[in-house]
């Protein structure tokens, strides 16, 4: 049947249910697909199931953060562009003027006391939750020896040779793609994908023919000027940037970095910031290590995307260099642009032939390692964070490509080391919600700095 017959809402009935779910999208992608599933599918009867998870399927092919994609797709397939633009602008908003708030508070106020005790049990909270992914992608992505084996040399990669995040990538799709021209089973497609509450989702062959909607040639046409729109108005600023005042600057800095990482941000925001943190603390000196998991603190207990963290770098490294609010506000803003641009793009792009897509095997089998090397990534970031939250000193061993960072046993931070185990008991034993411990750790993050342990 045509799309234009569905019995869809009105534009401004759907907007209405748009901004009621970007009020309520906090906990992460699980949590804010599960939250989209419940009202769009469930509560308003919009989609059936199979069509929902066919759209989601297709987002996972995207580089950029799933949930805010799959909202974008859907109000693109109720009401066209305007839907499209409307649903994802709005899925974003309440995270930007959050962060944008907390990071005026954090340059401002957050060295003083309480507002450092309350990041300082954050951190906890965050440790525990980064690890909790790694085991909900792996447990789903890990199912043989193949993709465990690309979990761990993509670990070693980047852990012990600091390997660039997008040449993991890169060497995992191309390993992923020949496996599956091969013709081995272990390259078959359909695994490593994930689903509204964290399990393996149906591949393509269970979705597709199922629910399947004509798309008119006028909605294509629109979703194809729309997605290079879109291209334009990412590439512009950054194109002005690098002519205007030249590489090396940091608005420039920060409109390329961010760029190279909206094309190759698969796995989502967990998977990204091992070398967001890397380049960010290592090369461009933009902010602490400890801050970084500050940053993730704030997009874990706000509403939005997790992706959002890199406004706060983004501001963090403008306000630095800049010694500005307004230029940290820019430098912020600019992040946000060039990191959610190209999501508006890809979808408008590729969703009018999602259905080719998903019938690509090679290609799924390319994302399918790519989710099992992103495993390796994140469990990076777990350990990275770990090393910066629980030990007070690091020291670096380099040999030739070798370069590995460790803690110095003697710095151990007590309070930090007990309330991290307290949070990850508090995740993976009580199965407390990760509201709930965020909220927890901060409070007793405030009580240690008032009682001198932090």
């Amino acid at each position: 049947m045509d799309i234009s017959d569905r019995s869809y809402p009105t534009l401004a009935e759907a907007t209405r249910v748009w901004v009621r779910i970007a009020a309520l999208s906090f906990g992460g992608p699980a949590g804010q697909i599960a939250v989209m599933h419940r009202i769009v599918v469930e509560e308003k009867r919009w989609f059936g199931d199979d069509r929902f998870l066919h759209a989601l399927n297709f987002c996972m092919l995207l580089p950029g953060p799933e949930a805010q994609q799959l909202a974008t797709y859907i109000g693109w397939l109720m009401h066209g562009v305007r839907g499209a633009l409307i649903a994802g602008v709005l899925f974003i908003l309440p995270g930007v003027i959050a962060i944008m708030a907390l990071s005026w508070v954090y340059a401002i106020w957050g060295d003083v006391g309480l507002v450092a005790g309350l990041f300082f049990g954050l951190k906890a909270a965050v440790l525990a939750i980064v690890l909790q992914a790694v085991f909900r992608v792996g447990k789903r992505a890990l199912k043989n020896d193949a993709m465990r084996a690309i979990a761990a040399l993509s670990f070693i990669a980047i852990f012990a040779f600091g390997a660039p995040f997008p040449l993991i990538i890169a060497v995992a799709a191309l390993v992923g793609w020949s496996g599956a021209k091969a013709g081995f089973a272990a390259f078959a497609p359909g695994g490593g994908h994930g689903s509204v509450d964290g399990s393996h989702i149906a591949d393509a062959d269970s979705l597709l023919g199922k629910e399947v909607v004509a798309m008119p040639a006028s909605r294509r046409r629109g979703a194809l000027i729309a997605g290079l729109v879109a291209l334009m108005l990412w590439l512009l600023p950054v194109g002005l940037l690098l002519i205007t005042v030249g590489p090396g600057n940091v608005f420039t800095d920060i409109a390329t970095f961010f760029s190279k990482m909206a094309v190759v941000t698969f796995g989502g925001a967990y998977a990204v910031l091992a070398y967001v943190a890397q380049e960010a603390v290592g090369t461009y000196g933009w902010l602490e290590p400890g801050e970084m998991l500050d940053g993730l603190g704030m997009a874990e207990t706000t509403p939005g995307p997790l992706i959002m963290v890199l406004q706060f770098v983004g501001f963090l490294g403008a306000y630095r260099e800049t010694d500005s609010l307004l230029g940290g506000t820019i430098g912020g803003l600019l992040a946000t642009w060039v990191t959610f641009a190209p999501c508006f793009a890809w979808i408008f792009l590729g969703a009018p032939w999602m259905e080719r897509l998903r019938e690509n095997r090679a290609l799924s089998s390319a994302l399918t390692a790519v989710t099992a090397a992103v495993v390796g990534v994140i469990l990076n970031l777990a350990i990275w964070f770990a090393i910066h939250v629980i030990w007070r000193q690091v020291f670096r061993i380099e040999a030739g490509p070798f370069s590995m960072e460790l803690p110095v046993l003697s710095s151990l931070n007590w309070a930090a080391a007990i309330l991290s185990a307290l949070a990850i008991f508090a995740l993976f034993r009580l199965k407390l919600g990760m509201t709930t411990v965020l909220a927890a750790t901060a409070i007793a993050g405030m009580a240690l700095y008032l009682a001198g342990f932090a």
